[in-house]
């Protein structure tokens, strides 16, 4: 195990290796200057000589050659310092701590609703099949996987926000502040974001199950006459989680990702509307380090996932 462990995360260090390298050139390659960007949304472009403009690109390092900029950027990194951002002209480290937890806030609420009804659901649907409930979930699942998250967002508030006036329509709210209105606030996102989760867990978890079924072991213990519940949680259950454990372990790059989209549509001040802002602004800085830091969560996730497995299955021997 152990040494499982130090091979995975050396693959790991490579991949980050290869996620900074890209993301670093990938931004440089777009068009436009963002020193540029940033006086033109903050003053007048015109009445700025070009010697502030130079101060300006040395205060942020991008007059030096690309190498020394990305070796600066990894050393910076090593130090826990992921720089200042050239838009807010503050550190992005303090962003960060500011925006990730109400990403993480949305992100933690909706795995567990895409994990816990999604499993539920898959496996009514999988010991009832033919029937009402599998004849709800399995529809649902079709739809819930390839809706747009950005479009259901819409239909959520226009439905739920502008004609029942039910819950408010953007706008975040921490729940130390105030827990009702927070609550509220998180509705509709939260949804948006465990749908696509819970149709997939569902999903798979009957198609696994329904293949576990029918092995040899579970009519084994069918004959010897145990409980229909003793059957499914103890023998079956556990065996046709392995698959959807990694479908959840992939969910959390894709709560990443919607999150983009739904922080967009509900005007949440999180990670990925920070992380829209700053692309749109040519923010190297915290696009940077907002993929650096996502890059690490997922791959700290993907070997948590991978572990887990010996668990759900003993015969899993890891070299």
């Amino acid at each position: 195990m152990t040494t499982y462990i130090i091979r995975r995360l050396f693959h790991a260090v490579i991949v980050l290796f290869l996620v900074t390298i890209i993301v670093f050139l990938v931004m440089r390659l777009l068009p436009g200057d963002p020193l540029i960007i940033y006086v033109a949304q903050t003053a007048e472009l015109e009445a700025m000589p070009p010697e502030m403009l130079d101060e300006l690109r040395h205060e942020f390092g991008l007059d030096k050659p690309i190498m020394v900029q990305y070796v600066n950027w990894i050393l910076g990194i090593c130090r826990g310092d992921f720089g200042t951002s050239i838009f807010y002209r503050e550190k992005v480290s303090k962003l960060l701590l500011e925006r990730f937890p109400v990403t993480i806030h949305l992100g933690v609420f909706s795995f567990i609703i895409g994990a816990f009804f999604g499993l539920l659901a898959g496996l009514l649907a999988a010991i009832r099949r033919g029937k009402w409930v599998d004849k709800i979930v399995t529809p649902f699942t079709y739809v819930g996987i390839t809706i747009p998250v950005f479009w259901l967002g819409i239909l959520l508030i226009y439905a739920f926000g502008l004609k029942l006036r039910w819950f408010p329509i953007s706008g975040y709210t921490s729940p130390f502040d105030d827990f009702w209105l927070s609550t509220r606030q998180l509705v509709m996102p939260v949804l948006c974001l465990a749908v696509f989760g819970l149709a997939a867990n569902a999903r798979q978890m009957r198609s696994s199950m329904l293949e576990v079924i029918q092995q040899d072991y579970i009519r084994t213990a069918w004959s010897k006459g145990l409980a229909e519940r003793m059957v499914i949680i103890r023998h079956a259950m556990k065996n046709s989680l392995i698959p959807v454990i990694t479908l959840m372990g992939i969910g959390i790059g894709i709560i990443f990702g919607g999150s983009v989209l739904v922080e967009t549509v509900f005007a949440i001040p999180g990670v990925g509307r920070l992380l829209v802002s700053s692309i749109f602004g040519q923010d190297y800085v915290v696009v940077q380090a907002i993929t650096f830091v996502i890059a690490v969560i997922i791959l700290m996730i993907n070997l948590i996932v991978d572990i887990s497995y010996g668990w759900f299955d003993p015969r899993i021997r890891y070299g």
